[in-house]
């Protein structure tokens, strides 16, 4: 292959994931991270999206998230987390754990193509899914750097979960917490604490 070959494919895909970025409103400080693209291209992409779909996507201004806490707000989104989490694990947007700045390395074309999916696969496996795409890059930015949250398994019944990196007591995922409080020995059943799922209409 040319050189320059190489480097149209390359650029083509910049412009791909970048898109795919857009349409699950990404900022444009995540998307030029992801993609090496410049702010002004991004917003080029963006304005000659919009003219193509004839509707409106937000851009979200501000900074991207950065509490941890918010994974662990409510029992629905330490499930959502954990789910999440799984995903990202399962289709290898979490690296292994290596020595060295991991996070600073996440960022890149062929894991940001896997966030994507992991993203998208999640949102169907969850229907009205509360954690945002830009939730999940920075849950893959931190399971990663593994400084603030990790990757563990339920003291009850082994599945995994979003933990506090040094947590103070024994970690159980919100099933089996539950269970127990009602004086159960084993996990619950997930439909047992399952919201009605709302019905949305069909794009």
């Amino acid at each position: 292959m040319r050189i320059s070959d190489d480097r149209y494919s390359r650029e083509r895909q910049r412009m791909e994931l970048a898109l795919r970025f857009l349409r699950h409103e990404a900022r444009t400080q995540t998307i030029r991270i992801w993609t090496g693209l410049s702010d002004d291209r991004i917003r080029k992409l963006y304005r000659s999206y919009l003219s193509q779909v004839c509707r409106q996507l937000p851009r979200h201004r501000g900074k991207s998230p950065h509490q941890v806490a918010y994974f662990t707000r409510s029992q629905q989104l330490q499930l959502e987390s954990a789910a999440l989490a799984s995903v990202l694990s399962l289709l290898g947007v979490i690296p292994p754990p290596a020595p060295g700045a991991a996070a600073a390395a996440l960022p890149g074309l062929a894991r940001g193509t896997q966030l994507c999916a992991a993203f998208e696969a999640y949102c169907a496996f969850v229907p009205a899914a509360q954690i945002s795409f830009e939730h999940a890059v920075f849950l893959a930015s931190a399971l990663t750097r593994g400084d603030l949250l990790r990757l563990g398994s339920c003291a009850g019944c082994g599945c995994l979960i979003v933990s506090e990196r040094f947590p103070a007591r024994e970690q159980r995922c919100q099933l089996c917490s539950l269970a127990k409080i009602a004086g159960g020995a084993g996990c619950a059943r997930v439909s047992d604490f399952r919201k009605p799922t709302p019905k949305v209409a069909s794009v």
